[in-house]
């Protein structure tokens, strides 16, 4: 048989990678802005921000990017009373999709953040400068850098962009399967899951979560009865396990380390949590994946 080959085309193409950063901001900070012909994206990853651009002043909250094209001014400064984090990457690209991203101001999706949390990992991996420096001009990459990671990087970034055209460019992608309910998610709703998110270390009572969002009990449960089938203590232990779950792939802790981490009263109860939610005990999840990614295809 003559076997031929087929050429796939690559949509985003990155150049060059200029800063990847993840600062914890004064509540105070101001940075009094620059342009760059470059590509820039900011993202909250905690509290709040103003950016002022060209087009005026913006105002993004927990979970928000914004992004800058070339030579667009921007600047940052600190908003609200909470000091906020946020994620800053910068990036030379000529791909003419990128066009998309011009004056868009996004929300990112639940699998859009667990791509840019390995994004900043495996920056961690390679880049020898402090990423919580802001004024830092040029990075330096490890000597001992894992193997993978640089390409790694490109990878989760153009990931991360595909994912973001593509949810908002095919209809059929924009419907979030875990938030499908009778009606569409509130800002009420999309306050209590980041609230439970910023608390997923601590244990939470209903009671808690009603007295810090301003919502009545019946309220809350009809809220993510009519989102997830469930009442919102049985959400939130759902999302600790999934918060272990991304710890073990990650294998940065033990499972001792996770259950304290989690806030779970021990490892036992973590263990049993783990087994009534996921249908496996935390070893035999941990076995899964390994087994999974060291399969031949």
């Amino acid at each position: 048989m003559a076997y031929e080959s087929i050429q796939l085309d690559e949509d985003i193409q990155i150049q060059d990678i200029y800063t990847i950063h993840y600062f914890e901001y004064r509540s105070d900070f101001h940075f009094a802005g620059e342009r760059h012909n470059f590509w820039e994206f900011q993202c909250v990853d905690k509290g709040e921000a103003e950016v002022v651009t060209d087009d005026g002043p913006h105002y993004l909250s927990r979970g928000q990017v914004i992004f800058h094209e070339p030579n667009e001014f921007h600047t940052l400064t600190a908003s609200g009373s909470t000091a906020p984090n946020i994620i800053v990457v910068s990036f030379a690209s000529d791909s003419p999709c990128m066009d998309f991203f011009r004056k868009r101001i996004l929300t990112l999706s639940s699998s859009e953040r667990n791509i840019m949390g390995l994004l900043i990992a495996e920056a961690r991996r390679c880049i020898a400068s402090p990423l919580d420096d802001p004024y830092l001009e040029k990075m330096k990459k490890r000597q001992d850098c894992m193997f993978g990671s640089q390409q790694l990087i490109l990878l989760y970034l153009k990931q991360l962009l595909i994912s973001i055209i593509r949810r908002h460019t095919v209809p059929q992608l924009s419907v979030h399967i875990e938030q499908i309910g009778v009606n569409p998610p509130s800002e009420t709703y999309n306050k209590i899951i980041f609230y439970l998110e910023e608390h997923v270390q601590e244990s939470l009572t209903i009671d808690d979560i009603c007295h810090d969002n301003l919502i009545g009990r019946s309220q809350l449960q009809k809220l993510f009865r009519e989102q997830h089938q469930c009442g919102v203590i049985e959400f939130f232990s759902r999302m600790k396990i999934e918060f272990s779950k991304q710890l073990i792939r990650e294998c940065q802790m033990n499972f001792t380390q996770i259950s304290d981490f989690l806030g779970y009263s021990s490892i036992h109860y973590f263990s049993r949590q783990f087994k009534k939610i996921t249908g496996m005990t935390p070893s035999e999840y941990a076995f899964s994946i390994k087994s999974r990614s060291e399969r031949k295809h």
